[in-house]
């Protein structure tokens, strides 16, 4: 187990990518290469299964598995279009669970996947039966533990003034309103934090916002 979770940390997780809506999404040619597929034809044969696989459920294959093209630098300066595709989480889940068992990288990925896909689901499931309260809490608390890793990474990259920094982030998310001016607009003291006095959408947005930036 302590080798699963250090092959996660340094191997999937880092080739894992954020598209501009905040979905998490993986290319195939970087998977390739975590499980030890040097030959892209070797490893369309696995793609191919998974499609397969998933048709056999009732799974649209496409909704999380999409062609795309790749732009990759070649010598004295050209540039060369090569096949890729984006995939879900659920899609690597698929892939791994048709690769070649024998290699250990692709035994790691079978756990590592299958463990958080279903993590994801148990989360997503429990978060729909809350009450907007309970949405609002525990975001609230999520938005405020990403808050603390967010200065400190900040700290680390040479900001100094956290509070302009954060008012940065406000104006992005709220049409160029800072801190002062959202707390105005909701009626707050000065004492009154906004991240309180929001509901479960604007808290996510929020969470978000600072999960990105983080990034």
């Amino acid at each position: 187990m302590n080798d699963l979770k250090e092959y996660n940390v340094n191997m999937f997780e880092d080739i894992k990518h954020i598209d501009q809506n905040g979905i998490e999404f993986w290319y195939v040619r970087e998977l390739m290469q975590v499980v030890e597929y040097s030959k892209w034809r070797n490893f369309i044969k696995v793609i191919n299964k998974a499609k397969e696989s998933m048709k056999s459920t009732g799974i649209i294959g496409s909704e999380h598995i999409a062609d795309v093209g790749k732009t990759i630098q070649m010598p004295k300066n050209a540039t060369k279009t090569i096949n890729d595709m984006k995939l879900t989480r659920y899609a690597c889940y698929i892939i791994v669970q048709n690769a070649d068992p024998r290699k250990k990288s692709v035994a790691l990925g079978q756990q590592y996947f299958a463990v958080q896909t279903r993590k994801q689901e148990i989360v997503e499931s429990e978060f729909e039966e809350l009450s907007e309260d309970e949405r609002r809490l525990k975001l609230r608390s999520d938005v405020k533990g990403f808050n603390k890793l967010l200065a400190k990474e900040a700290q680390n990259v040479g900001v100094q003034n956290f509070g302009k920094f954060q008012n940065f982030g406000y104006k992005g998310l709220y049409n160029g309103e800072t801190a002062t001016d959202i707390k105005k607009r909701k009626n707050l003291g000065k004492n009154e934090q906004i991240l309180d006095h929001m509901g479960s959408t604007e808290l996510s947005a929020n969470y978000f916002r600072i999960t990105q930036t983080e990034e």
